[in-house]
This record gives C-alpha cells, sequence and structure tokens, in this order.
C-alpha cells in the first residue's frame, strides 16, 4: 500500500472509528480501513490464533480498486486472503 501511495501517514480522527458501515465506508476510504482496521484485526489473528469464519475483503478490493490499475496486485493480494476461508 506505501509503494501504490495508499498509505495514510497521519491516523485516522477518533470519529472515523465509530462506523457503522461495512468496511468503514460511511466513515473512511476503503483503503484506510485496510490500513487502521484489517491490517491490525489480521495482526490480532494471528497472534491470537483466532481467525474470521469468512473474509470478503477481496471482493471488496475488486469493486473499489475497479479503476485503479495501481491497486490490481492489492486485490488480488486481498482476494487470495479470502480464498483461505473457503471450505472452512
Amino acid at each position: 500500500m506505501q509503494v501504490i501511495g495508499f498509505w495514510q501517514a497521519s491516523p485516522l480522527r477518533p470519529d472515523q472509528l465509530e462506523f457503522s458501515a461495512a468496511f468503514g465506508l460511511d466513515k473512511m476510504a476503503f483503503s484506510q480501513w485496510l490500513q487502521f482496521i484489517f491490517i491490525p484485526r489480521v495482526r490480532e489473528a494471528i497472534a491470537t490464533h483466532r481467525f474470521p469464519p469468512s473474509s470478503d475483503v477481496g471482493t471488496q478490493a475488486v469493486r473499489e480498486f475497479d479503476t485503479e490499475p495501481r491497486a490490481a496486485r492489492l486485490a488480488i493480494l486481498l482476494t487470495e486472503f479470502d480464498s483461505l476461508f473457503r471450505g472452512r
């Protein structure tokens, strides 16, 4: 995300953490949600060995980044992440 210019140097505003829509889209951009919510949650899941039953982050990445060529590889990686949870 840093290489393609999707990494934000400043933290989210506190009110952005009070989201209710999927992927935080009511309060932040999808790339912000990836950086500030998804990545920390994945790190926590790895540390605690508590993994979600499913994931649709790749599906959303394809939707969000369909017109952004710089993000094509990111969408592929997130889709591969989703596939880890299929058939569990």
